[in-house]
């Protein structure tokens, strides 16, 4: 299926084949296969990479930190802000949505450890 480009450009459209594809898998590592298979090893680090800039950016941390932590460049981690703030917000929720659950998983691990 096709449908029309988000910036309204009149050419042929975005194919949804791979989003529907991806929607359909099960599971993580389901997932993980899917990726491998699909993308070059760079590519999926590159992707892994701005996620966790993402994910550092929305924690408030300071470019030099993240730049240690990712091992990414200044310039993908202001990509990565610009995205941030300039973009649908798609990943921003996602990567909220991971910090959430995974702060809730460590207190639910420390109450345990009690």
């Amino acid at each position: 299926m096709r449908v029309a480009n988000p910036n309204g450009s009149p050419d042929q459209g975005r194919s949804t084949a791979l989003y529907e594809a991806i929607l359909r898998l099960d599971d993580l590592e389901e997932c993980i296969r899917f990726f491998d298979d699909l993308c070059a090893v760079t590519e999926l680090r590159t992707l892994e990479q701005r996620y966790d800039v993402a994910s550092c950016l929305l924690q408030g941390k300071v470019y030099s930190e993240i730049r240690r932590e990712t091992g990414a460049s200044s310039a993908t981690v202001s990509r990565v802000n610009r995205m941030l703030n300039y973009g649908t917000g798609s990943v921003a929720a996602s990567v909220r949505y991971d910090l959430q659950h995974k702060a809730a998983d460590e207190d639910e691990s420390s109450r345990s450890e009690e």
